[in-house]
């Protein structure tokens, strides 16, 4: 199975892009959109080179779905802490968009790999903003504390209107999915897919791996949500973190792979769909060929007799024409 990246492959391109050719003074303007329907716009004019304005557009939250000044709690935070000084968060954005941030490039660190690694950071910029409530709960997991002012059941969005559910507690971070899809092809594909997740966690060498489970009916630990959230038809996942997940540098892979389950389950699910496509094609095919084998070619049979003596039945029109001849 494929996990997905961290980093937006477009945006790091171009920042790598954009920095090898720093002194030709091109202008940029990029618009695109990634999965879960986060968008993003890159801006450089040439009148500042050097500086580079990135926005970001956030998938629309939820209505129990908290945001603050249009950013997952503790994203103003989380932003700090990856980019330090070289990022400036401007004040309001971009309109249309959740976060501006406003990028120097000369002051980029000499060294190499100082920057290569300050560039992919920059692409993560998606994992760092949706991701801070999330990283939040689970660096407390670790210290084995929860916040005093943290509510007990905590939604953080992952798509558009759509959100996943933490219950945060000393011990363990309880993480509740409800799984949704449109098509009804896909909805079959990825019930039988869950259930399979989840017997997978049971063979040998995953023991260590988060407990996982799946149903079809909300989880006790959702009781009191609202219908609208728990209008899931493609049931319901459930996974169980412990500290020992959140240790030292898992944290981060633990922050991305919870952030973006759903999109590795949608991604998964259309695989399987066009692998499922191609393989009735070839079957179709192949089974076209055989009967095109099969027919027999009528205008070039022969007739052989008990001697061995073979002769080509003539048709009516042949036979006129021979007996004039």
């Amino acid at each position: 199975m494929i996990l997905l990246e961290s980093h937006s492959r477009f945006l790091l391109q171009t920042l790598f892009n954009r920095l090898q050719n720093l002194q030709k003074c091109v202008e940029l303007d990029h618009n695109w959109v990634e999965f879960d329907d986060v968008r993003y716009h890159l801006q450089v004019s040439m009148k500042n080179p050097h500086i580079l304005l990135l926005s970001v557009s956030l998938p629309t939250p939820s209505s129990e779905t908290i945001f603050v000044r249009g950013l997952p709690f503790g994203a103003i935070e989380a932003i700090k802490a990856a980019y330090g000084v070289l990022v400036q968060i401007l004040d309001p954005p971009r309109d249309g968009f959740n976060l501006t941030l406003k990028i120097n490039l000369a002051k980029l660190p000499a060294n190499q790999e100082q920057k290569h690694a300050f560039l992919v950071k920059v692409a993560s910029v998606r994992e760092v903003v949706l991701g801070a409530p999330l990283r939040v709960v689970l660096k407390n997991l670790a210290s084995r504390t929860v916040a005093r002012d943290m509510d007990p059941l905590v939604a953080l969005v992952h798509r558009p209107k759509e959100s996943f559910f933490l219950v945060p507690q000393a011990n363990k971070v309880t993480v509740v999915y409800p799984m949704r899809f449109n098509d009804s092809i896909d909805i079959v594909l990825a019930t039988s897919f869950l259930q399979e997740f989840v017997e997978a966690r049971r063979t040998t060498g995953l023991n260590n791996s988060p407990p996982c489970s799946w149903s079809y009916t909300p989880p006790p630990e959702l009781k009191g949500v609202s219908a609208d959230a728990l209008s899931a038809n493609a049931g319901f996942v459930t996974f169980v973190i412990f500290p020992r997940h959140v240790e030292g540098q898992k944290l981060d892979r633990t922050v991305w792979n919870l952030s973006t389950f759903h999109a590795y389950v949608s991604y998964h699910v259309k695989c399987s769909e066009g692998f499922m496509h191609t393989r009735m094609r070839r079957r179709v095919e192949s089974l076209i060929q055989a009967l095109d084998r099969a027919k027999p070619d009528v205008e070039n049979a022969k007739k052989t007799t008990s001697q061995n003596r073979s002769f080509k039945r003539l048709s009516l029109k042949d036979s006129r024409v021979d007996s004039f001849s």
